[in-house]
């Protein structure tokens, strides 16, 4: 059974060295997308990830901020043409909570050629999610919360993947208590960490309400999580971040660490 993560960008908003935070997770040779960054360089990270498009049928938006969002677009006019030439089979949707819904809807009818615009609605769905709602699909248990953000309104999932491994990802900003019931004692739980602690006075990720990489590790020591996987970083230690992070996360976590690269695959394992 093939499970895992395709890391496609692991950098945050106003990174150039590597390309904005979006994921796929991979169960079965079905693929469920994960944001998609802040432009068409979606279409050449799944392009580089070797992912046939006609397997990517589901795709969630955590909000609306423009490095998470606007290559939702791109992904939208992407399927729109192969459906036009009758390169993709059946439907595509797309889910987030009501904010999303306007944005996108909003972006597609300034910016796409009305051909492809006719998808959106007939092949194409774009559909509310709200707080705990479910969406099960072939092989992907799925819930999404709000993470009760600071800022804009966002929201996080978790699933359970068919070998009964658990995964939480958080969105981008620090953690919510009203959110345990969500993700305490996942397997894998993914985690904003803007920078090191070591450098908070550099990078200053509270000012920009984000977390490091020592906020992370504390965070999943006391949710009893047993992987822990950091992303939406910083781009100036790039060289050294996986090394860095994880070895700052050691000090006070337990469990496994995992600090990807762009394209990086992490596998689920039993």
């Amino acid at each position: 059974m093939s499970e895992q993560i395709i890391m496609l960008g692991t950098g945050s908003a106003m990174v150039t060295k590597c390309y904005n935070t979006c994921f796929l997770l991979e169960s079965n040779n079905e693929y469920f997308l994960v944001d998609a960054g802040g432009g068409n360089g979606i279409l050449a990270q799944i392009e580089k990830a070797q992912i046939n498009w006609n397997n990517i049928r589901n795709m969630f938006v955590t909000h609306s901020h423009t490095d998470h969002i606007i290559g939702a677009v791109w992904v939208i006019r992407q399927i729109s043409s192969l459906m036009l030439a009758e390169k993709y089979d059946g439907v595509f949707n797309i889910y987030c909570h009501d904010k999303c819904v306007e944005t996108i809807t909003q972006f597609c009818r300034l910016t796409l050629a009305p051909k492809f615009l006719k998808c959106v609605g007939e092949r194409i769905f774009i559909n509310e999610v709200k707080n705990a709602d479910m969406l099960k699909t072939e092989n992907f248990n799925i819930q999404f919360f709000d993470i009760f953000s600071n800022k804009t309104k966002q929201f996080g999932f978790n699933t359970i993947f068919q070998s009964g491994k658990t995964l939480a990802c958080l969105g981008d900003e620090p953690y919510n208590e009203i959110c345990r019931r969500f993700v305490e004692n996942s397997d894998y739980l993914m985690c904003e960490a803007f920078c090191r602690y070591s450098q908070r006075d550099i990078f200053k990720p509270y000012e920009k309400f984000h977390s490091t990489a020592l906020d992370a590790g504390k965070l999943a020591q006391g949710l009893g999580v047993k992987n822990l996987i950091l992303y939406h970083t910083e781009d100036k230690t790039l060289s050294t971040r996986k090394t860095a992070y994880t070895a700052e996360v050691q000090t006070v976590y337990s469990g496994n660490i995992y600090v990807p690269d762009d394209l990086e695959i992490i596998e689920i394992k039993d």
